[in-house]
């Protein structure tokens, strides 16, 4: 059975959203959402949420909050908004921007955006730990969001981001591995590059893959039919984007560690927000939790739109 694009592979309208908190990581992510903004055409929308309630229930003796400290709050909140903007304007001068200030807390506020937003984008503080940049907004957003939603690492060049490189994509044969598959042909369209299609039909290591003496199975019949599933998935998106180059790569096992491997000299990797096989429930797993924290690139993480 063929599966061919039949929706496109992001959403039409919206702006892409930027969380920023004024560490280097969202510094990274401001400037990467606003190269991408500005490629796509789109408007870029730069947010900062200082959770009133959280910082209410923080206040020592329990008082009720002042309008003194609101202000203060708020005044750091537009500086770090501020300096954000300045960002996105060395890298798109002409980028059509709006910043916004909100009481929710980055969660919510990032959740609900991913609502409509073409795009959310995270960033993470490498050298000051894995929830540097947004606290456990990182992967509550990547775990529930609404749409596509990138996390941005540096990638240890000059640069920050690398701007070369191919578009790696996970594929486990599932059908919510579509959404990752259109995002990745768009994106290795879009920047011009390659794109790397990598498909992982178990989630053991391969060490103990080798070890798994009750499984009597032949590993090049098993490659053969892996290889099949993948170019399945694959036909009607190579008709779509003709001019991007697909390599195509089958493993046994550790999808963990290929992807990761792969996004050392990848510009961004892609996975999909569910999945089965060897990249069986990714969203919420090992397997994508350590990519939004370990990866070398950005990590795009596609979900299915709901109404």
């Amino acid at each position: 059975m063929d599966h061919h694009p039949d929706t496109p592979p992001q959403h039409e309208q919206g702006s892409v959203v930027v969380g920023v908190n004024g560490s280097r990581g969202s510094d990274l992510a401001v400037r990467w959402a606003a190269e991408t903004a500005a490629q796509r055409r789109r408007p870029l929308r730069i947010v900062h949420g200082i959770d009133l309630l959280t910082l209410s229930s923080s206040v020592e003796s329990h008082d009720v909050i002042t309008p003194a400290i609101i202000d203060a709050v708020r005044e750091h909140a537009r500086a770090v908004l501020d300096k954000a903007a300045v960002s996105a304007r060395e890298i798109a001068p002409e980028l059509e921007i709006e910043t916004e200030i909100s009481d929710d807390s980055p969660t919510r506020l990032l959740i609900d955006y991913s609502k409509t937003a073409w795009m959310v984008v995270l960033g993470v503080t490498v050298d000051t730990g894995t929830f540097a940049h947004l606290g456990s907004t990182l992967l509550a957003v990547t775990s529930h969001g609404h749409g596509p939603t990138v996390v941005v690492r540096a990638s240890g060049t000059d640069q920050g981001v690398r701007r070369d490189g191919p578009v790696v994509v996970g594929i486990d044969g599932s059908p919510s591995s579509e959404a990752a598959i259109a995002a990745a042909f768009s994106e290795a369209s879009e920047r011009r590059t390659e794109l790397v299609a990598v498909h992982s039909w178990s989630d053991w290591d391969a060490g103990e893959f080798a070890g798994k003496k009750a499984l009597s199975i032949d590993a090049n019949q098993l490659e053969t039919a892996e290889s099949a599933i993948l170019a399945e998935r694959l036909a009607g998106w190579q008709e779509k984007y003709p001019d991007v180059a697909v390599t195509r790569k089958v493993y046994l096992a550790g999808p963990t560690e290929q992807l990761t491997r792969w996004s050392i000299r990848a510009q961004l990797i892609v996975v999909g927000s569910r999945g089965r096989g060897g990249f069986a429930g990714l969203l919420f797993g090992s397997t994508s939790n350590f990519l939004v924290q370990h990866a070398h690139c950005p990590v795009l993480i596609t979900h299915e739109r709901r109404a």
